[in-house]
């Protein structure tokens, strides 16, 4: 699994014009899943992800994680995260999971985070056409491979 976390101060992903989901301060997450990812991807990414220290304490220095900072988090599935871009102009996404397995992966990861936060986490549709909108705060970007831990 690959993720592009994004410290938000608002963040919000609209469907057919409608708002779907929105959240405040926190976390926009995109997510990536390949056909090889497992339930131990999943357990240790929303870990990382939950405990990562990027929102500032009493003296502006990152040193908070979300479950500290009481945010939000927004996880949208991306499938276009698992790109190969190496040959060519066209990229090809040979990597990333076909729906029958990419979705339930997609909706054990936002549940493990509604374990590990103790709160509702918002989402996205898996598949659909959405309009995603945040006003990144920082900015801070952050990407995570469940595949490089090391």
């Amino acid at each position: 699994m690959k993720v592009v976390i994004q410290r938000v101060l608002q963040a919000s992903v609209t469907i057919d014009g409608q708002v779907y989901s929105a959240i405040k301060k926190g976390m926009m997450i995109l997510v990536g899943i390949q056909a090889d990812d497992t339930a131990e991807d999943i357990e240790w990414l929303s870990g990382k992800i939950c405990n990562l220290r990027i929102f500032d304490d009493e003296n502006g220095v990152m040193n908070k994680s979300i479950k500290e900072d009481g945010g939000e988090i927004l996880a949208v599935s991306q499938f276009t995260l698992m790109a190969r871009t190496k040959k060519g102009n066209r990229p090809s996404y040979i990597d990333a999971a076909h729906p029958d397995i990419s979705i339930p992966l997609y909706e054990k990861f936002v549940q493990k985070l509604c374990e590990e936060m103790q709160k509702e986490i918002k989402s996205g549709v898996f598949g659909a056409d959405m309009k995603v909108e945040l006003i990144n705060n920082g900015p801070v970007t952050i990407i995570i491979d469940s595949k490089n831990r090391i």
